[in-house]
């Protein structure tokens, strides 16, 4: 009976090196097609583009300062107006072209309710631009 033996690799260390070789070869394939392009980036036609001076024309669509008391009383650019005449006063002047800004001052301890009241009138209306105003803090 003969005797043998089935491990071939017993006295064999695993290999612990990375082979670099292909990293390589594809990092300097990499390196020619970066040469090879770089110049066709930079190439541009020169064109002689004509000056003008100009600014912006900014206009400003006119804007209504909507003022609430603390106690509930409203102000249509300073003039005292009713709760039921907020729709009527909000479709007129959704209809203007362009919309003016709706500007709310409210006052600080003033109910949300009536805040929400004008804020829904406002937008029942159709009026898009809806805005708070506060004193910045000190």
């Amino acid at each position: 009976m003969a005797r043998g033996d089935f491990n071939r690799y017993r006295g064999k260390m695993p290999m612990a090196d990375m082979n670099v070789v292909p990293l390589v070869d594809v990092m300097l394939v990499l390196l020619v097609i970066f040469i090879v392009t770089a110049p066709l980036l930079t190439h541009s036609v020169k064109i002689e583009l004509p000056k003008a001076s100009s600014s912006p024309n900014i206009t400003r669509p006119e804007h209504i300062e909507f003022g609430i008391r603390e106690n509930g009383e409203l102000f249509w650019n300073g003039e005292a107006l009713a709760l039921d005449a907020l729709p009527a006063r909000f479709a007129a002047e959704a209809a203007r072209e362009p919309q003016p800004e709706v500007h709310i001052r409210a006052d600080r301890n003033v109910r949300y309710d009536v805040v929400a009241r004008v804020m829904a009138a406002a937008a029942k209306a159709g009026l898009v631009r809806i805005g708070f105003v506060s004193d910045p803090a000190s």
